[in-house]
């Protein structure tokens, strides 16, 4: 199991060095960045919808530079149920 792990944290290690040098940017900041992505759940009489937040520049060209699609605006939308 050990070698296991260590080739996880080795290829871990491999992709945040990709994404470093891929952007130009530390792994911290990406970090930094992409953890302020944020979805939020809106219910209402009509329903329930999932909507993400909007992108802030820099976000976006992290994703960008990293060739990764920016998220759906609407996650997710469910009709209320009718009685």
């Amino acid at each position: 199991m050990r070698s296991t792990g260590r080739r996880v944290r080795g290829l871990t290690l491999l992709l945040i060095r990709i994404a470093e040098t891929t952007t130009g940017v530390t792994w911290a900041k990406i970090a930094d960045e992409l953890d302020l992505l944020t979805l939020g759940t809106f219910t209402g009489p009509a329903g329930t919808f999932r909507q993400t937040a909007e992108l802030t520049k820099t976000q976006r060209d992290l994703l960008a530079k990293l060739k990764i699609q920016p998220p759906k605006k609407i996650i997710e939308a469910t009709p209320a149920a009718t009685p």
